[in-house]
């Protein structure tokens, strides 16, 4: 018989011992824990306990077979009082019997150790003085470790803060939190959320490790280069607070998975490293009723949003009616960024998300935090809702998202090499920036040199530009990895030249072992 329970009354040791009497059992133990008058030199007038039971039951069971199993003994029991005790009141009771005397005494002692180190209970001490303070039990058993180490989370320095507490951490427990990107945002925010105890994480990332990576994504490392980060951070996390569950998912997020990825989460993060992504889910969660936590880092700046369309709040495109086009703005490897910066903005990322799941104050409304990291100089810029938007009752601005429709056309094309494409009567534009094509020329004779901003801001401006790009000609833009080209790919298209691709994959597809292009990126946030 093994057997534990909660009760909020006195502890009847008599019937308790009695449930364990077996005739084929020589030795019987007990342990009997008394609420004791002070507490490291302060005086105490009493205890409350409190427990999340329905974690407390499982693992406690898990305990009782432990010993069983350990010292071979027959039969165990555990009552652990909760609620208001008095000074000498018995708070916990163990009882062992077993064929022989030592194993009961030692199954005995690894019970109650475990238990105090394991169970979600804790204690809230009521000094003489008025004060009073929440205890992780886990503490009591520090000082007589077992034979056996069994290291579990602590949490008592959260659970003392005013609005966490005991119900605040079995809140975080039962939370489900969606994470998109594993990279230089991401890593603060699972580690922390994870560190936290939050429940379950789902980490949504289809990359695998670079070493430029690394300056800003602190939870890998070198020899884990080429390894997908999902399945990384899983096993980084997992060791971090085997308590949390992690439920990998080594994909891009996007239209057509995006909503299923969010539906069985309460809150939604975005630490991913484009503007494709980070529309889409503020489309999504507006569209899902879902909160979501937005930020995007520039070298040594970013910013942070949080969107609530659970309280009809504003949105992104209520900042932006229109999404911007990745490329069009430099990110990491064009622009640089500092591994801190990303990592400031991810632990306030991870912040905002424990105020959203704790309920607590101060949570970011309908405004976006601008924070410049040079000078630590912050802003605050209000961001209402569209004035469309709150008479409908409704993002009136996600009914025209192309981000949620499929692509007309596709956009991109894939060569082998840019010889073949010019067989192809293609005209090809390098629009990288003139230190990329002196480091790392272009792959091919007749290829015409015009950077990225020169060639949006002419094509705009310049009628003489337009003309020199007969709208009748085919055009092949190609860049580094091919994020910027498609972006001007895409912008092109909508002023009217409608036979412009992008190169796959970018010169840096071609250039590189086809088993490995699939690794390549330009940047992870």
């Amino acid at each position: 018989m093994r057997a534990f329970s909660f009760t909020r009354d006195p502890i009847d040791t008599a019937r308790e011992r009695a449930a364990l009497a077996d005739r084929a059992c020589g030795g019987y133990a007990s342990f009997e824990g008394w609420v004791r008058d002070h507490n490291e030199g302060r005086r105490v007038t009493h205890l409350e306990y409190e427990a999340f039971e329905p974690l407390a039951l499982k693992e406690a069971e898990r305990i009782l077979a432990e010993a069983a199993e350990r010292f071979g003994v027959e039969r165990a029991a555990c009552v652990h009082r909760v609620g208001d005790l008095a000074i000498g009141a018995m708070a916990v009771w163990v009882g062992v019997s077993a064929r022989h005397r030592d194993e009961a005494f030692r199954a005995c002692r690894y019970i109650i150790d475990e238990v105090k180190h394991r169970l979600p209970i804790w204690k809230k001490e009521h000094y003489e003085n008025g004060d009073s303070g929440w205890v992780n039990c886990e503490r009591c058993a520090q000082d007589h470790p077992t034979e056996v180490a069994s290291a579990v989370p602590d949490y008592s320095r959260q659970m003392v803060l005013k609005g966490v507490g005991p119900s605040g951490q079995a809140r975080l427990r039962a939370s489900r939190v969606l994470v998109v990107g594993a990279g230089g945002l991401g890593v603060p925010v699972l580690t922390y959320l994870t560190g936290a105890g939050v429940g379950r994480l789902d980490v949504v990332d289809g990359d695998r490790l670079e070493p430029s990576n690394l300056h800003r994504q602190t939870l890998y490392a070198l020899a884990d280069v080429g390894r997908p980060k999902a399945d990384l951070a899983a096993e980084r996390l997992r060791a971090l607070n085997p308590e949390v569950g992690i439920e990998t998912h080594p994909v891009r997020l996007d239209a057509v998975n995006g909503a299923e990825l969010i539906a069985p989460s309460e809150l939604v993060i975005d630490c991913s490293d484009n503007f494709a992504t980070k529309f889409l889910l503020n489309d999504l969660c507006v569209r899902l009723g879902k909160p979501v936590i937005l930020s995007s880092v520039y070298q040594l700046e970013g910013q942070l949003q949080v969107v609530r369309a659970d309280r009809a709040g504003a949105c992104l495109r209520c900042i932006w009616p229109e999404a911007t086009r990745d490329g069009l703005v430099g990110n990491c490897a064009e622009a640089g960024v500092l591994g801190p910066v990303a990592g400031v903005f991810g632990s306030l990322q991870a912040l905002e998300a424990l105020k959203i799941l704790l309920d607590l104050p101060g949570q970011l409304g309908d405004e976006l935090l601008v924070m410049d990291l040079t000078s630590h100089a912050l802003s605050r810029v209000r961001a209402q809702r569209a004035g469309a938007c709150r008479r409908a009752g409704r993002c009136v601005r996600l009914d025209a998202s192309p981000i949620l429709q499929p692509e007309a056309a596709a956009a991109e094309l894939v060569f082998g090499d840019l010889a073949e494409a010019l067989r192809q009567d293609f005209n090809i534009i390098d629009v990288r920036e003139p230190r990329e094509v002196i480091e790392t020329p272009a792959p091919a004779e007749r290829v015409r040199h015009i950077p990225l901003h020169a060639l949006l801001e002419l094509t705009l401006r310049e009628p003489s530009v337009e003309r020199a790009l007969d709208r009748s000609a085919k055009y092949l833009l190609v860049c580094a990895s091919g994020k910027r080209s498609l972006a001007a790919t895409q912008e092109l298209r909508a002023r009217g030249f409608q036979s412009v691709y992008s190169l796959r994959g970018g010169i840096t597809g071609i250039t590189i072992s086809p088993a490995r292009s699939h690794e390549r990126r330009t940047c992870s946030s």
